[in-house]
Formats: structure tokens, sequence, C-alpha cells
């Protein structure tokens, strides 16, 4: 790099000579003019001062240059120590990394070579013990190839005969065993889980009794005579179709004596009808307008009506403060049926139940009340709002602020999802036990018959069944078992797979008992 910066200096000192070359022509050109023109004297002594002024700024000139190129060399050779002293600083370190890399790689190649040491002795040791262990292999088979031979010759029996017959003994074997310890465990279970759940629910039951009240898809007015029919339907039936719009009940007047029908699957509706009809009846001025009032009145009183029903209820539960809405909901829930059973008097009677229930196990009594008594709420408005009444309950659940035992109580009362809280299960209980009470509730003859149908059917399809009868309303399925097919012991393992089979195919209120009979006869005729 210093011969580099030495060459290129070489330049200068030529760009300094011919500018020395260039001012001494211009002198002599000018110096030959003032010759030509004064005298040669006078441009003799001005070539003269313009030659040393000239040589000045040469010299000038030149050493400029050269400081110049100095300064340039000096910072370049500065540069280039930096450089080199840095890259000496680089390769050490590189070398300092290499020597520790080189020492890593010296004690792992120590470490391999003590591994592969010990591999090998290892390998060495295994292979001694694979050959011992082939040896006594050898030798187990030979003799097991004989003590096979002495038993075929002393059973006359092959081996895949004997092993047949050996996994049909302890299939026999363990068929009965698992019979026999599933019932004692199903009789010890059903001792302790019978005694609790009978003193539970008796001491429920004791607790609270209430009358169910069954309500119709129709209401009667009673007239006081037959000359008041003409005077509800009015000059060309005006007066029917008014109280028609605006309640949207059907009225009907037929030869009933004395009454006239209200038909309509709001009982809402049919309550404001009802009580309009009777108002209008006992005042006698029937015609449109007052109609409209009356019917407005009969709204409004409705209205408070409800609103006292739910108050009713919370305050007969006891659960303490409850949202207005959710008490408007309770009460709307008194005109509403489910099966014949009226909802709110179910809702209130789960509470109980509930409540009962979870003070003996130790559980919170109000919130298990009150669980019970919002389980349904969603019924309130099912034929308003789409989507089953469980999510719509679950909906308003969240609106209110509802405790979370509450919503999974309304999730999970139907057995669609598992309960997440003792609170859910033991709603789910009661909401169980309500309706299964007989008298409770109504079912069409067709679904009765069809469910007792199914019950038969599902019970004959097991093996060794020779009749199934559906009983007791649909509550208990007595099967008669073939004797010669079925034991003692298989008939309690036949009843529980039965009920399984029932859990998990049919859908039934309440509960099913499942009962096996397996009977032997003896006869003889005397002669």
């Amino acid at each position: 790099m210093v011969h580099a910066t030495l060459l290129a200096v070489d330049p200068v000192l030529i760009i300094s000579g011919l500018l020395i070359l260039i001012i001494g022509t211009v002198i002599g050109v000018v110096v030959r003019v003032i010759v030509v023109e004064k005298g040669f004297g006078k441009a003799q002594q001005q070539a003269k001062q313009v030659v040393d002024e000239a040589i000045k700024e040469a010299d000038r000139t030149k050493k400029e240059s050269l400081l110049e190129t100095k300064q340039d060399i000096h910072n370049q050779r500065m540069e280039f120590e930096k450089e080199v002293r840095e890259r000496k600083k680089e390769i050490s370190n590189t070398e300092n990394k290499l020597i520790q890399r080189e020492q890593v790689l010296d004690n792992r190649s120590l470490n391999f070579d003590k591994r592969e040491a010990n591999l090998d002795r290892k390998e060495e040791s295994l292979e001694q013990r694979k050959k011992a262990l082939d040896d006594k292999n050898s030798t187990l088979e030979s003799l097991i190839e004989e003590q096979n031979q002495r038993l075929q010759e002393i059973a006359q029996t092959s081996v895949e005969d004997a092993r047949k017959i050996i996994f049909n003994r302890v299939e026999d074997e363990m068929t009965h065993e698992i019979a026999q310890y599933i019932k004692d465990a199903e009789e010890e279970a059903k001792h302790e889980a019978d005694k609790k759940a009978k003193h539970i629910l008796a001491f429920a039951m004791q607790k609270y009794a209430q009358d169910v009240t069954s309500e119709r898809t129709v209401s009667v007015v009673t007239l006081p005579n037959d000359d008041m029919k003409g005077r509800i339907i009015g000059r060309e039936g005006r007066n029917i179709r008014t109280i028609e719009a605006l309640t949207g009940v059907d009225l009907i007047i037929d030869d009933t004596p004395e009454a006239v029908v209200l038909s309509g699957f709001d009982p809402i509706r049919r309550e404001i009808a009802k009580r309009a009809l009777e108002q209008l009846v006992s005042d006698g001025r029937i015609h449109p307008g007052r109609i409209e009032e009356v019917v407005e009145k009969s709204r409004e009183e409705i209205d408070r009506y409800i609103r006292d029903k739910g108050e009713e209820a919370v305050f007969e539960v006891g659960i303490g403060k409850v949202h207005p809405d959710l008490v408007k909901l309770l009460g709307r829930l008194h005109f509403r049926t489910s099966y014949g059973q009226n909802v709110l008097r179910h809702s209130v009677e789960c509470a109980f139940l509930a409540g009962k229930m979870a003070a003996e196990i130790g559980e919170d009594e109000i919130l298990a009340r009150r669980a019970a008594l919002i389980h349904d709420i969603g019924k309130a408005v099912d034929h308003e709002i789409e989507g089953s009444h469980v999510d719509i309950g679950v909906n308003i659940a969240n609106r209110y602020n509802e405790p979370l035992a509450v919503i999974d109580a309304i999730r999970s009362h139907h057995g669609e999802v598992e309960p997440q809280t003792i609170i859910a299960t033991l709603v789910a209980a009661a909401d169980a036990l309500s309706a299964a009470r007989p008298g409770a509730r109504s079912e069409s003859l067709d679904s009765y018959i069809k469910r007792l149908e199914q019950l038969e059917t599902l019970s004959r399809e097991f093996k060794g069944v020779d009749h199934a009868y559906a009983i007791q309303a649909g509550r208990e399925v007595r099967v008669i078992v073939k004797p010669d097919q079925i034991d003692d012991t298989l008939a309690h393992k036949l009843a529980r797979d039965i009920k399984k089979k029932i859990e998990e195919d049919l859908s039934y209120p309440g509960t099913i008992k499942v009962t096996v009979i397996r009977e032997t006869r003896a006869q003889d005729v005397a002669k």
C-alpha cells in the first residue's frame, strides 16, 4: 500500500513541472513582446521579475503539493496500520476459538473412545448371554416337545383340542364368576342406595304434598239463559267477530244449554276472553265498543294476576329476592301445562322436593329451591321464541345473572347434558319425581301403546328370553326366560343388560322395573 501511495505522487510532480514550463513559455512570449515594443533592456528587466515571481509561485505550489501529498500518505498509513491491527486481533480471536474447539473435539473423541470401549464390552457380554439363552431355549423347547408328546400319548388328545377344552372351561367359569360378582355387587349397592334414597325421598315427600291442577284447551262460560247467545252473536255476528278478533280465541256457540265454549291453545288469551265474556254477560251491555273496553280491562287484570301468581310462588318457596321480569315469567307458567300438569305447580313442587333433598345431604337448600323453581322458566315464552325451552331458559337465566348452579340445573334437567353441580342433579331428580307421580301427568293413548310395544320388543331381543310382558302401565316389564339356557346367576346379568338397553334406546317418564323370571316345571301323570 505504501508503494502505491508513492507512485501516486509522481503525477503531482509532473504537473508542477508542466506548470513551470508553461509559465516559462508564457514569460518568454511576454518578454519577446516587451523587447519588441519597448526595448530589450526594459523587457529583460520585466522578464526577470516575471520569471522570479513565476519561480516563487512554482516553489510555493510545489511545497503545498508536497505537504498535501505527505499528509495523505500519513493518513493512509495510519488507516493501514489500524486495519492491520484489527485484522491481527480478528486472527488472534479466531485462533483462540479454533484452539478451544480443538480441545472440545479432543474431549469428545476421548469420551467416544471410552463409550465405544464400554459398548464393545457390553456387546460381548450380551452375545454371551444370548448364546446362553439360546442354549436354554433349545433345551426347554426339546423338553416341552417331549412333555407334549407324553401328554398326548397319555390323554389321547391333540394340543388344539386340549386348548379348546381349557378355553371353554375357563369361559364358563369366568361367565358364572362375573355374573355372581355382578349379582353380589348389585345387591350390596341396591341395599345401601335403596336405604338412603328411600329415607331422603320419604322425608322430602312427607314435608311437601300439593295437588296439581289440570288445565284444558277449552274454557266454558255459563250463561243465565239461552237468549243470551243471540246477544253475544250480535247483529250479523258483529259481536262474536269483535270478541274473536280482540282476544285471539274461537267462540263456539252450539246446542249446549246455557253455555258458551272458548277454544284456544294460548291459556292466557283464553282466560282474558273468559273474564271479558263473563263481565259482558253479567253487565248485559254487549256491543263492539263495550267489548273493546271490557277486553282491555280484562287484559290488565290478567297482567296483575300473572304477577301476583309469580310473587305467590316466590313467597311460597321462600327463595328471597327475584328479578321482577322473572316473577312475571313465573306467573305465566300458571297458564302453561305439560302433559296436563300445571307447570307453575310442578315447579313449586320440584322446589320443595329439591330443597328437602339438599338439606338431607348438606347442600344449599335455598339455592336448590331457586334452581328447581326456575328450571322450566323457558316454557313461559317457548311459543313466542324459537328453540327448546331448555335453551330459552338458559338465555333468560344468563340475562338476569342467575347463579351458575341455577343455569346448570336448567341446562341439564332433561339429561341432554351431564350436570356439573350436585344442585343440578337434585333438580333433575325432583323433576322426575314430580312427573312420575301417578296422576300428575297424562299422555295420549297412541304414545302409551307404542311405548309398551317397544318395551316388550326390546326385551324379547335378548338370547334366552321366551316371553316379555309390560305391566303396571309401562312401569315394569316382566321377562320370562328359558330355564335350559339361562340359570339363576345369568338371570341377574340379563336383567342388568335389559335395563341398560332400555336406558339407551327408550324415552320414558319416571322409572321402569325389570323383572326376570326363571321357572322350571316337572310334571308326570299317575295312571
